[in-house]
């Protein structure tokens, strides 16, 4: 396990705006402490640095994983999996009220591969839409 000196991770949350960089829940209002996610993972050669490192809820951690590249479903076709470094969200995803839509490759195959519109999710974006915490800004 990497440690993450406190001073990185607050630098990561405080960019992120308190908020998963994957399917943009605001970690304000969760039991979970989010995590700090290695963009590129650790295994493949990312580094513990600022520019590798994205806020990622729990669900969207662990579905990612150390992976790198995941399928479109609608082309077949293998796409480099979201990074929220070097890409900018809205290029890749749309809302439609609590869902997620993927726009791109990249962007509908990290929806289904990160299962972003899983029911539970939806419910609490649905919440957090009553809080005026979603759609994020």
């Amino acid at each position: 396990m990497v440690t993450i000196p406190a001073s990185l991770r607050r630098l990561v949350i405080q960019r992120a705006e308190n908020r998963c960089e994957y399917c943009g829940l605001s970690q304000l209002g969760q039991a979970a402490t989010f995590h700090i996610d290695h963009v590129i993972p650790v295994v493949a050669g990312g580094l513990t640095a600022a520019d590798n490192l994205a806020l990622a809820c729990v669900s969207c951690s662990l579905r990612k994983g150390a992976r790198q590249n995941v399928e479109d479903s609608e082309t077949g076709e293998t796409v480099p999996i979201f990074n929220p470094r070097q890409q900018i969200w809205k290029e890749h995803f749309s809302w439609n009220c609590a869902e997620v839509f993927g726009l791109t490759a990249t962007g509908r195959a990290t929806v289904k591969a990160l299962n972003l519109n899983r029911a539970i999710v939806l419910a609490i974006r649905a919440e957090e839409e009553l809080r005026g915490r979603h759609p994020p800004p």
